[in-house]
């Protein structure tokens, strides 16, 4: 049998499975029709069979991407039965920000997308499902899903961040940054001072840690579950 009967197949599913372990490596900058095609050992021009340009291809991982979350969710709901609302989404907007601290480059990617991943919808109407089972008005899962954000995608999106801003996460240089500041946003500078030292954390974003995203996590959904009562005793 030669080499060449021997390869795997060439398909979307095996180019889009490479990107994502291209851009986990090396960060989504270094994926390239090129730079994919040599770790696959095909000409790049095999991959436009399958994605026809860079921007099919940068749709194409975020599908994966959101395939994981869909399956990861998959899998709790088939464990989760009797399960309250409040235990289900916390559960599973816990486990897409797994996926997402395994795929840190995917919340920047997502925010340049021109058209929402199809398998969002189906994601979300899961989500607004659980509300409505739970007692919820329409009016109130539609405000929920508002507050929510990217939460349900395993990230909270970021203000600001210094990098994004030009600034430095290193010490010595972030350190400078914040004295420069420091006169003109007291407060401000005060506040992000003390929590610098989240930056090394590597999950998503500077100030993101897994405890921050766990309060407003827990926040929103009593918050949600209080104004769910109140409207349940006033109808």
């Amino acid at each position: 049998m030669t080499a060449k009967a021997s390869r795997q197949p060439l398909s979307r599913e095996r180019v889009l499975a490479a990107a994502v372990v291209v851009a986990d490596a090396e960060g989504i900058q270094a994926l390239t029709m090129r730079r994919l095609a040599g770790d696959l050992g095909v000409e790049a021009m095999s991959l436009y069979h399958h994605l026809p340009a860079k921007e099919a291809l940068l749709d194409g991982v975020v599908e994966t991407v959101i395939a994981e979350i869909d399956a990861a969710v998959g899998r709790l709901s088939a464990n989760g039965d009797g399960e309250d609302w409040r235990t289900r989404l916390r559960g599973q907007f816990l486990a897409a920000r797994q996926i997402m601290v395994r795929h840190p480059w995917m919340p920047a990617l997502l925010g340049t997308r021109r058209a929402i991943p199809v398998g969002l919808y189906a994601y979300y109407d899961g989500i607004v499902g659980t509300l409505l089972g739970a007692g919820f008005s329409h009016h109130l899962a539609h405000r929920a899903v508002h507050a929510f954000g990217s939460l349900p995608l395993g990230f909270a999106q970021e203000v600001f961040s210094p990098a994004a801003a030009g600034g430095s996460m290193e010490a010595d240089v972030a350190e400078a940054d914040l004295a420069a500041m420091a006169g003109a946003l007291p407060h401000l500078t005060a506040m992000v001072a003390m929590e610098m030292h989240d930056g090394s954390d590597p999950t998503l974003g500077w100030c993101d840690s897994q405890l921050e995203f766990e309060f407003t996590l827990d926040l929103l959904l009593d918050g949600l579950e209080r104004l769910r009562d109140q409207n349940q005793v006033k109808s």
